[in-house]
Parts: C-alpha cells; structure tokens; sequence
C-alpha cells in the first residue's frame, strides 16, 4: 500500500506513542543529561495547545513518522507562514522518502492555507536530515530552512 498522509485529530495522537518513545530514546543524548518527556506527556503538551498541528505518514494504518507545526503570522508580509518544529521519521522508515512526503504535504497544506512560507530549523548534528533539506530548501542565513510557496514574497 503506498504512503499517504494526514492531519491528526487530538483522538487520533495515540497513534504516535511508539514514534514518540523511539524519538526520546534518540534526542537522550543530545539533552544534556536531562530526561526527555514521556510520550503521553507529549501528546498532553500538544493536545493542550490548540496553535500546535500534527501531521503524519501513515502506510498500512501505521504511523511512519509525523511532522508537528504551527501556523503563525508572519507580519513582514501580514500573512501566515509554517513553522515546522519536529520532523521524526521511525527507523524501520528511513530512507523510503516519508520525510519527504510530509514535508511535501506541508508544503501543500500551506499553499492552500497561503502561507507565505514554510521554515524550521534543525540541529548541525542531523547530517541526514541536513542532506535532505539542502535538496528541497533554501539554506537561510540563521541555519533554518525556508520553502518558499508563495514566489511574491521572499525575505
């Protein structure tokens, strides 16, 4: 069955708890020696926060991955643009273009809503991830990544 992917409805969220345990096992290390949230604990933050959007990757009913964003206003343009603030992608997934694919239904998502553009910022270390939005973005001077969706505005 191909991927597709959605907007998730908060009754919907349970359906990232394996993705979001496998994401804290591999942020651990990167935090310092803190702990990093439960899943639940996440899905609560995020439930309780109606700016906070997810959307995921799904193949066979089961969630391969998901992209968590807002959408806010972007008052050099007085429009909205896309923030995307996590990218996660299971490994058993990697590699077969879901990372991709998210950020193309975003990208998607945030024509039809007429962002003006879509940034996010990712940390030097995610060389694969880094690899991957060098192909699809522009690099901005801050290291975030904006796809530009609407060719009338640039920074």
């Amino acid at each position: 069955m191909p991927l597709m992917t959605r907007l998730l409805s908060p009754q919907d969220y349970h359906l990232l708890l394996p993705l979001l345990a496998t994401y804290g096992a591999e942020m651990a290390p990167h935090l310092a020696g803190a702990a990093p949230a439960t899943p639940e604990a996440v899905l609560e933050l995020i439930a309780n926060d109606p700016r906070a959007e997810i959307l995921a990757a799904f193949r066979d009913g089961e969630a391969l991955g998901f992209a968590l964003f807002f959408d806010l206003p972007e008052i050099v343009f007085a429009r909205r643009c896309g923030a995307l603030d996590d990218l996660f992608v299971g490994p058993a997934a990697r590699r077969q273009g879901v990372a991709r694919l998210l950020i193309e239904a975003l990208a998607a998502l945030g024509t039809a809503r007429g962002w003006s553009h879509l940034r996010w910022i990712v940390p030097e270390t995610d060389q694969a991830a880094i690899a991957l939005y060098e192909r699809i973005a522009a690099r901005a001077p801050w290291r975030s990544y904006v796809l530009r969706l609407d060719p009338k505005t640039s920074l």
